[in-house]
């Protein structure tokens, strides 16, 4: 019996420290569904930085006084994007976000680009599941439809999640953005971005 209880305890264990592996999504275009176009964010969605950083605050599973305890010197403790936070483990996967007032998405037959204020664009293959980085962080990303919404999910190695999800509304007159941050303990945060068409 104690041999029987030890194989199940380790079974769970094993099972717990199991790395979490996304679903691919599906390649299949729904019908009449298009996001090309320039979009516009709404004026009163233009400054939520702040709620940005808040929600990934909250779900990157850094407790905030390690940030000043951490080896960084004087100086250099910007945002991770320019290497900041060494030696303080935790979510990185918001380095992967890109957000800008305007996009302009160009959707084909195989994906969809999105240039974010004609700086960064960004390329989703539909169905894709790959291996991304910036600088030396790495990240899982699937990408693909999930009825008429188009998903993209980034998964960090140490169990951070971003969850992008584009759809159509009033008629294919606005984009709906929605930004969740999803941390190790599975606590979620959500942003809404809302985008009206804007002609050319």
């Amino acid at each position: 019996m104690k041999t029987l209880l030890t194989i199940v305890a380790l079974t769970l264990l094993a099972a717990c420290g199991t790395r979490e592996v996304l679903q691919a999504r599906s390649a299949d275009v729904p019908h009449g569904v298009n996001f090309s176009g320039n979009w516009q964010i709404r004026p009163e969605m233009a400054n939520d930085q702040r709620r940005l950083q808040e929600a990934i605050r909250r779900t990157d599973g850094v407790d905030d006084r390690d940030v000043f305890r951490s080896q960084i010197p004087a100086g250099k403790q910007q945002r991770r994007r320019s290497g900041g936070r060494r030696g303080v483990k935790g979510g990185l996967v918001d380095v992967f976000l890109e957000t800008g007032r305007n996009l302009k998405v160009t959707q084909t037959a195989d994906g969809i680009f999105i240039s974010f204020d004609r700086a960064v664009v960004e390329e989703y293959r539909f169905g894709e599941q790959r291996e991304i980085n910036v600088g030396e962080v790495t990240a899982q990303r699937v990408s693909g439809w999930e009825g008429e919404q188009y998903v993209v999910e980034t998964l960090d190695k140490n169990g951070m999640k971003l969850t992008e999800r584009y759809r159509l509304m009033d008629g294919g007159r606005v984009l709906l953005r929605e930004i969740t941050f999803r941390s190790r303990s599975l606590e979620e945060h959500t942003i809404l971005q809302e985008y009206v068409r804007v002609e050319s």
